[in-house]
């Protein structure tokens, strides 16, 4: 991770989208364009053509694909790079949020204001869930950069204040914080704390990490999928599960 060269390059895409389009019109998300710029500064390793689709990035040697939602779309593409090629999939996930709305006819926008929900790797299981086949693939490696971002909404909801069910205009990274990589199925095992008593339930995992019972349930669903752990039991109605030695 190079902070210093993020910055530069959140930097000078935020200024050149500006000053081409405006604000309120770019033709690229703000996040997937600073981040394809990071992963390949040189330009001519993005936007390439390969098996009928179009690559985020290509180095010659590996496939760079920059996914801010929507895994399941990823499918068909996954089905074409990995018996060729190595794919690493970035999937941005906010750590700490400031959220602004935007309304739509004025384009003026309320004062930003710090969510209490802090992001973490586990955010990703949600996702990671709809290409669960995949990911025992030797081919397929994970990168997490966590992002400290602004959030910008439309205020177009179905609700008398228009926040629920709003659109999300864009997000804008302010800082990249940590980066957490998946290179082999092992690296899996970071995501278990060492000092998690055996064997844990979902609800023990969810009290170890801090996070809710049902987005523990996902992760340890695909652990147990990819043999990091296994089911050895239960405790009352709940599945007991323990390290795979």
């Amino acid at each position: 991770m190079d902070k210093k060269r993020f910055e530069e390059c959140k930097n000078n895409f935020i200024s050149t989208a500006r000053k081409r389009y405006g604000i309120g019109t770019l033709q690229e998300k703000t996040v997937h364009g600073i981040l394809k710029d990071y992963y390949a500064p040189d330009k001519e390793m993005q936007e390439i053509p390969i098996n009928g689709y179009v690559a985020d990035i290509f180095t010659g040697k590996e496939i760079i694909e920059i996914q801010t939602a929507n895994f399941n779309k990823m499918r068909d593409k996954l089905d074409s790079f990995l018996p060729e090629y190595p794919v690493t999939i970035v999937y941005p996930i906010p750590h700490i949020k400031w959220l602004s709305w935007m309304d739509e006819e004025t384009g003026e926008c309320s004062a930003l204001r710090k969510s209490p929900v802090k992001g973490n790797v586990y955010k990703a299981f949600f996702e990671l869930y709809k290409i669960k086949p995949y990911l025992s693939n030797p081919n397929l490696k994970l990168c997490f950069p966590l992002l400290d971002i602004e959030e910008y909404r439309l205020l177009n909801g179905y609700s008398k204040d228009r926040k629920k069910g709003s659109c999300r205009f864009d997000r804008i990274p302010i800082a990249m914080v940590d980066e957490v990589r998946f290179d082999r199925i092992e690296d899996y095992l970071q995501l278990i704390p060492y000092d998690i008593k055996e064997p844990f339930t979902v609800a023990d995992f969810a009290k170890a990490v801090k996070i809710k019972n049902h987005e523990a349930g996902k992760v340890l669903h695909i652990l147990n999928y990819l043999n990091i752990i296994d089911r050895c039991g239960k405790e009352g109605r709940a599945y007991a599960y323990r390290v795979v030695e």
